[in-house]
C-alpha cells in the first residue's frame, strides 16, 4: 500500500484548516461566506418547511371537516328517516350508515361509540369499529368534548398504526342519535400519509436545492475573491520583495480600477523610497568617507604633535613646574586624541559595512588573562582585586582575538572604573555551541534608565566623572559592534548599589547561532540577593536571561 501523504491523513486536517484560515485571506473569505450563506439557506428552509407544512395540514383539516361533516349527516339523515323497532332492524341500520360513511367521507375508519349514562336498552347495538390496530387513538379529553356537546364536531391529532408502519392522522368526532337505541359517539379517522408523503418531497427539494445553492456560492465567492485577492498576493509578495532590500520590483499595472489606483500609488512610493535610500546611502557614504578622511589627515599632524609632545614629555624634569605640567597634560590629551581617532575610524568601518574577521581558534580564558594582566597595575591603584573564575571555558572558539581582546580590556577596565574599589569578577564558561565571558563588579551600578543607554555613542552615566583610563565615550559600542559582528550577545544587568555584570557570548564557530548563554544574566549573586520578585531585566543583544 503506497504510504499516505501529509495532507490524505485525516489527523491532520485540523492543522491544515487551522493554517490555512491564518495564512489565507482567500480560504477566510469564502468559508465566512458559505457559513453565513448556509446559516440563511438554513433558516430559509426551515420557514419555509414549516410553512408548507402547517398549510398542507390546514387543507387537509378543512378537507377532512368538510368530509366528516357531509358523512354525519349523511348518516344521521338515514338514521331519521328509518322506521325500524327491535335489535335486528337497528344493528342493519347502523351497518348501512357505516357504509354511507365509509362512501361518504372516503375513510375505513370508522368508530360507533355509545354515549354512556343513559338507560340501557335491548335494542341498542354494541360498540362497534374498524379501526384495527389504531383502536386506541381516541384519547380521553376529545371523547368528553363529544359526549358534552351534541352537533358539533372535534378532531385531534393522532398518530394511525398501519400494516408496515405508523402515520399521522386525524380523528374528528361527533354525535349521532340512533332511533330506539340513543345517543352514540361517531369518530372517523383520516391519514395524513400523502400530506406527509408531499412535505418530505418538499423538504428534500429544498434540502438538494441549498446544498447546491451553497456550493454555488462558494464556487463563485472563490473566484470572485480570486480577482480581488490575487492583485492583493502581488502587492504583499512585492512589498515583501521590498523590505527585503530589492528596491527594483514594482506591481504591474492594469485597468484603471481601484487595484490599478493601488499599484501605481504603491509604485510611486517604492519610486520614492529608492530614490530617498539612495539619497540617505550617497549621504552615509560621504559622512563615512568624510569622517575616515579626516581622521587619516588628522594622522600626520597628530604624529608631528605626538613626536614634538614626547620630547618636551622625556624632558619635562628640566622645565619650571608649570611648564613640566603642561608637558604631561599634553602628553595625556595627544594620547587620548590618538585614540579617539582610532574609535573613530574603527566606528566608521563598522558603519560602511566594511569590517572583516580575522577568525582563528582562540582560547578565551587566555585572552581574560592577558587582558587581566594589562590592567592589573590599574586594578591595584584602584585598590580593587581582578579574579578570574573559568570552570569549564578552556575550550577554543572561532573568533578574531583582537577584536574580543579590545572588548574585554574595555569591560574590565569600566569595571575598574566603577567598581569603588571592590573586587571584579571575570568568569569564563562553555557549553557545547557557546562560550561565554561576564564582568561582574560591585561598584554603584546604574538605573533601569541609565542601563538603557549604556551602550549609546559618547553617553556616559556621569558627565562630572573623572576618567582614569582615557576613555572616548566609543567603547561599549565598538564592543557591541564586535560582539554582533561574531553573531554575537553583549548584554548587561545592572542595578544600584550592587554592581554591574557585562556578559559577552560568541558562537564556537564562525557561522554558528546562539540560542543560550552558558553564564546566567543576572548573575547568581545578585540572584540571591533579589529573589523572586526583584528580577531586574537585562538589555543588549540577545534573548533575556
Amino acid at each position: 500500500m503506497p504510504q499516505l501523504t501529509y495532507w490524505s491523513r485525516p489527523r491532520n486536517w485540523p492543522r491544515l484548516l487551522r493554517s490555512s484560515w491564518r495564512s489565507s485571506l482567500q480560504f477566510r473569505t469564502v468559508t465566512i461566506s458559505v457559513a453565513f450563506s448556509g446559516l440563511a439557506i438554513l433558516v430559509v428552509g426551515v420557514y419555509m418547511s414549516v410553512s408548507i407544512g402547517n398549510d398542507l395540514f390546514q387543507s387537509r383539516l378543512s378537507q377532512v371537516l368538510l368530509d366528516s361533516n357531509r358523512a354525519t349527516s349523511a348518516a344521521q339523515s338515514l338514521f331519521d328517516a328509518s322506521d325500524a323497532t327491535d335489535r335486528v332492524q337497528v344493528q342493519n341500520l347502523l351497518s348501512s350508515a357505516r357504509t354511507s360513511i365509509s362512501t361518504t367521507s372516503s375513510s375505513r375508519l370508522v368508530a360507533v361509540l355509545r354515549v354512556p349514562g343513559q338507560e340501557s336498552s335491548t335494542v341498542a347495538p354494541q360498540d362497534s369499529s374498524t379501526f384495527g390496530q389504531s383502536t386506541g387513538v381516541i384519547g380521553a379529553d376529545l371523547r368528553t368534548q363529544v359526549q358534552g356537546n351534541n352537533g358539533e364536531q372535534f378532531w385531534q391529532s393522532v398518530t394511525l398504526t398501519g400494516e408496515t408502519a405508523t402515520v399521522p392522522g386525524i380523528v374528528v368526532g361527533s354525535q349521532i342519535t340512533v332511533p330506539v337505541a340513543g345517543r352514540y359517539e361517531l369518530y372517523i379517522a383520516y391519514s395524513l400519509q400523502d400530506a406527509e408523503a408531499t412535505l418530505l418531497f418538499v423538504q428534500q427539494t429544498l434540502g438538494v436545492a441549498g446544498v447546491a445553492l451553497v456550493l454555488l456560492i462558494g464556487a463563485v465567492t472563490w473566484i470572485v475573491v480570486r480577482f480581488v485577492v490575487t492583485p492583493l498576493r502581488v502587492a504583499a509578495e512585492t512589498s515583501q520583495k521590498l523590505a527585503s532590500g530589492d528596491l527594483m520590483v514594482r506591481i504591474p499595472e492594469k485597468g484603471e480600477d481601484v487595484i490599478a489606483t493601488l499599484a501605481r500609488s504603491f509604485n510611486g512610493m517604492a519610486d520614492s523610497l529608492q530614490s530617498q535610500i539612495r539619497e540617505l546611502a550617497d549621504l552615509s557614504e560621504v559622512q563615512q568617507r568624510f569622517v575616515s578622511d579626516v581622521s587619516h589627515e588628522l594622522r600626520t599632524p597628530l604624529t608631528t604633535i605626538r613626536l614634538a609632545g614626547d620630547v618636551l614629555y622625556d624632558q619635562r624634569a628640566s622645565f619650571p613646574p608649570a611648564t613640566g605640567r603642561t608637558a604631561e597634560l599634553l602628553h595625556t590629551q595627544v594620547e587620548r586624541f590618538e585614540l579617539l581617532l582610532s574609535d573613530l575610524l574603527e566606528i566608521s568601518r563598522y558603519d560602511a559595512g566594511s569590517v572583516e574577521l580575522e577568525s582563528e581558534p582562540t582560547n578565551l580564558v587566555y585572552l581574560a588573562e592577558d587582558a587581566i594582566d594589562s590592567l592589573r597595575s590599574l586594578a591595584e591603584s584602584k585598590g580593587s582585586d581582578l579574579r578570574l573564575v573559568a570552570p569549564g571555558g578552556y575550550l577554543n572558539a572561532d573568533v578574531d582575538p583582537r577584536r574580543i581582546r579590545r572588548v574585554l580590556h574595555n569591560l574590565i577596565g569600566n569595571a575598574i572604573e566603577h567598581g569603588e574599589g571592590k573586587p571584579v569578577m571575570v568568569s569564563v564558561d562553555s557549553d557545547a555551541k557557546a562560550v561565554a565571558l561576564a564582568v561582574r563588579d560591585y561598584g554603584l551600578g546604574m538605573s533601569q534608565a541609565e542601563v538603557a543607554h549604556v551602550f549609546d555613542r559618547f553617553w556616559r552615566a556621569d558627565p562630572s566623572r573623572q576618567r582614569t583610563i582615557g576613555g572616548t565615550g566609543l567603547g561599549l559600542a565598538i564592543s557591541r559592534e564586535d560582539a554582533s559582528v561574531h553573531n554575537g550577545w553583549l548584554q548587561v544587568w545592572s542595578r544600584p548599589g550592587e554592581g554591574s555584570c557585562f556578559r559577552l557570548t560568541l558562537p564556537r564557530t564562525a557561522q554558528g547561532l546562539l540560542e543560550s548563554s552558558p553564564l546566567p544574566l543576572p548573575p547568581a549573586d545578585a540572584t540571591d540577593q533579589l529573589g523572586e520578585s526583584g528580577h531586574v531585566p537585562v538589555l543588549g543583544g540577545g534573548p533575556h536571561a
